[in-house]
């Protein structure tokens, strides 16, 4: 098994392989789609192997299966998606699914199987136990290889928290459901946790202890998860963006349901809310604004 940490555009990807299998989980953003290619193909070369069997999607926000497409045209690998978001994919369903509500891209693919929870799936030379997780999505899955004491958290547990907890920014339980995974992943024997972002880890305990504060301080007041989600949505585009003209900015902010959800819970204007939110991004330091232009800074 060998983990592609890549940035907070692209999620980390696993590739794992064996004997009769040769499995990717989660495939990056589009934007890094031929970087993910890239990876893959050359370590399957220093492996002496030539293709990608199956592919298996924690969940489907686009930095998690953008490379979907690209990997099934390539190696005509089967996909497969967290079993809830089989009508959304069929159909592609954008009321359903993410990336229309929260103003990202991802290319259209299909799905072969479903990961359902409380089943198994080989991933190269082991069988993992598929765990339901929502919270930071509400179809997302973790994989768990008990032998061995792994654990492919996803967006559930980072190292310094977890991903944003997105059903709460329209209206919907998330806090919860965040809880109940963190209660999961204290139950289980974990010697080493692949997260979704971010470099694997060992010390789960100092994780979840972190993860749970974080959970503590968001759930005590809603506009807290508001602010943030809204800051990391904008964030996101910028790492793709890497400069755009404010009015461009304000314009995709106007455009992108979850930030309007976001305002409205705020109780702000979308011209205030999109003038906050741009120097937010500035205060915190995760971007400058030089003529007339939002600038990442990474």
């Amino acid at each position: 098994m060998e983990v592609f940490e890549r940035g907070w555009l692209s999620a980390n990807n696993i590739l794992h392989f064996g004997e009769s299998d040769v499995s990717l989980v989660d495939t990056g953003y589009v934007v890094h789609q031929s970087m993910t290619l890239s990876l893959v193909r050359n370590t399957l070369n220093k492996h002496q192997l030539n293709t990608v069997n199956k592919v298996a999607n924690t969940h489907l926000h686009s930095d998690h299966c953008g490379g979907n497409a690209a990997l099934k045209e390539v190696y005509d690998c089967e996909i497969y998606i967290p079993a809830s978001e089989a009508a959304a994919v069929r159909d592609w369903n954008m009321d359903l699914l993410s990336y229309q509500n929260l103003g990202q891209d991802c290319p259209r693919f299909s799905f072969d199987h479903l990961l359902i929870p409380g089943q198994r799936i080989t991933l190269g030379r082991y069988e993992w136990n598929i765990l339901a997780a929502p919270g930071h999505d509400p179809h997302s899955v973790m994989l768990y290889q008990e032998e061995h004491g792994l654990l492919i958290s996803a967006d559930a547990l980072w190292e310094e928290g977890f991903g944003v907890i997105f059903p709460e920014l329209w209206g919907e339980s998330g806090f919860e459901e965040v809880a109940q995974t963190l209660d999961l992943i204290e139950g289980l024997s974990i010697s080493l946790v692949i997260p979704g972002h971010g470099k694997p880890f060992v010390d789960v305990a100092t994780a979840l202890a972190t993860a749970r504060s974080r959970l503590d301080y968001l759930a005590s007041d809603s506009d807290r998860n508001a602010r943030h989600g809204a800051k990391v949505l904008l964030k996101y585009k910028l790492l793709a963006w890497r400069s755009k003209e404010l009015p461009l900015v304000n314009q995709w902010i106007s455009n992108t349901p979850a930030l309007n959800s976001a305002a409205k819970q705020l109780n702000m204007s979308m011209d205030e809310f999109c003038g906050w939110l741009s120097q937010a991004l500035v205060k915190s330091g995760a971007a400058t604004i030089e003529d007339n232009h939002l600038i990442d800074k990474s």
